[in-house]
């Protein structure tokens, strides 16, 4: 079911919806949008940045996979919309689910290698975060079409633990709750050692800019376009109803 959200977005049209950690204007979200090749706020393409080390070529090879989806850590993964349920209806839900729980402030943010990816990752505990992306995960899945069985699939081919299987059942997807693992994709599939070289390069590059500490304190309900790539709805900020 295709939808479209409010005039602001000149009506365009969107597959699948998912909410979002964005960074907030800034040093790392101008870092992000570079480095990927893509504003998920503009809805526009960036030019990669010039590095001694990478050149613009070589970024946007490393970047391909991850781009379409812009900057951004996962708290609920993208789904289509279900029968009976609208763009409107979703927006709403998601207003009323972020104003219901507080802003979240972790230690940091650093950047590791996970097997042939490179992301930004949480330093330190990531429970609260988790406990967060819980809530929006249970609140928004009445508008969530169940997942089709090519979906299930395709998630399945990865090697998933009963666990993980369970979650896709039951939540379309097999990293939440106990799954959970928060992270901002800077990377597609890369040989472990190109990774290793990678990391490298970008580490001097994000130190001044990881932030310490790292609060979560607004979410992005985020929408995917005919062509694949993501675009900003809507930024909430968290607990304006908390006390509610």
């Amino acid at each position: 079911m295709n939808s479209t959200i409010g005039p602001e977005e000149g009506e365009m049209q969107f597959k699948r919806y998912a909410i979002y950690y964005t960074a907030p204007q800034g040093a790392l979200a101008d870092f992000g949008a570079s480095w990927l090749g893509w504003d998920l706020v503009t809805g526009r393409e960036v030019p990669h940045q010039t590095l001694p080390d990478l050149s613009q070529t070589e970024i946007a090879k490393i970047t391909q996979t991850p781009r379409k989806y812009g900057f951004h850590g996962t708290i609920k993964p993208p789904f289509r919309l279900a029968e009976g349920c609208d763009a409107e209806g979703l927006l709403q839900a998601f207003q009323r689910a972020a104003g219901q729980v507080a802003p979240v402030t972790l230690d940091g943010l650093k950047l590791a290698q996970i097997g042939r990816f490179l992301a930004l990752v949480i330093d330190g505990d990531q429970a609260p975060l988790a406990a967060l992306a819980g809530h929006m995960v249970a609140k928004l899945d009445p508008f969530r079409a169940p997942a089709i069985d090519a979906e299930l699939a395709r998630r399945r081919a990865a090697g998933l633990t009963p666990a993980q299987d369970e979650m896709l059942v039951k939540w379309g997807y097999p990293y939440v709750f106990d799954e959970f693992k928060f992270h901002l994709t800077l990377s597609g599939k890369l040989d472990p050692n190109r990774a290793a070289q990678v990391r490298d390069v970008l580490a001097p590059l994000v130190a001044p800019i990881l932030p310490r500490p790292f609060v979560v304190g607004d979410l992005t309900l985020v929408g995917e376009d005919a062509e694949g790539r993501f675009h900003e709805i809507s930024r909430i900020a968290l607990g304006a109803s908390a006390t509610a």
